[in-house]
């Protein structure tokens, strides 16, 4: 048996990660990528749970006469698509996996209730938790940060296209310079992009690491749970 840091992790994908690189849709390679890392991760006997945005489909209002409420409730819709294919790929590799979702959608995805979502952890299958909250003004940083306290995560695994948490934009900052390690408060105060104060608020309050890095290579979510330090740890 491989030792590991953690026992039960909350890896939280960007809708945008699943859409390779052309920014927008499900690119198959890109999430059967994903889900060999997860299913590796699942072979170490970690549990697994998942929450996936919905950026690559629907991101925010189109209009300023939109209503948000409407918005948000179509963005929690996108994430039940990302959600479904990635459990999919999941279950093509031979990993067992439900989906629960936070507004209920019967035939074709679990309820969200929290004492099933643990049930299947421990069970050894992966959960995905789709639709957000269930509530408009809600991001899916505040789902993974709600999820991850609920179900007693040892940590956020938060995966993203740049590899940890700057002082500035290191896409148009060449140098910008990348935080080791950062606190809530840090976050918080520094005004920094990592996930919004919401979500950042509730880690702090209920004491849930985060861990901050790239997803170019899926495998990082690997060596995460064996303790090497890339990215960004915020605690």
């Amino acid at each position: 048996m491989v030792n590991t840091i953690y026992k039960r992790v909350l890896l939280k994908l960007s809708g945008e990660a699943l859409s390779g690189n052309s920014g927008f849709g499900i690119d198959n390679e890109t999430v059967m990528n994903i889900a060999q890392a997860i299913k590796k991760l699942h072979e170490m006997e970690v549990e697994v749970a998942i929450v996936v945005g919905g950026g690559n489909f629907w991101r925010g209002r189109t209009s300023e006469g939109m209503d948000r409420t409407t918005a948000d409730y179509m963005g929690m819709l996108a994430t039940v698509i990302n959600s479904l294919a990635l459990q999919d790929a999941l279950e093509n590799i031979g990993v067992s996996t439900r989906v629960q979702t936070a507004i209920e959608m019967r035939q074709i995805a679990e309820p969200y209730i929290r004492r099933r979502a643990m049930r299947h952890l421990e069970k050894g299958r992966i959960v995905i938790f789709a639709a957000g909250t269930g509530n408009p003004y809600f991001s899916t940083d505040t789902t993974a940060a709600l999820r991850a306290a609920e179900i007693e995560s040892d940590v956020i695994l938060l995966a993203k296209k740049v590899d940890g948490v700057y002082d500035s934009d290191p896409m148009v900052n060449k140098d910008a310079k990348m935080f080791k390690t950062l606190s809530y408060i840090d976050v918080l105060n520094k005004g920094l992009g990592v996930m919004d104060s919401t979500a950042t608020s509730l880690c702090m309050d209920n004491k849930i690491p985060i861990r901050v890095f790239g997803l170019e290579n899926p495998d990082n979510i690997i060596d995460v749970v064996l303790g090497k330090d890339i990215g960004t740890y915020i605690e």
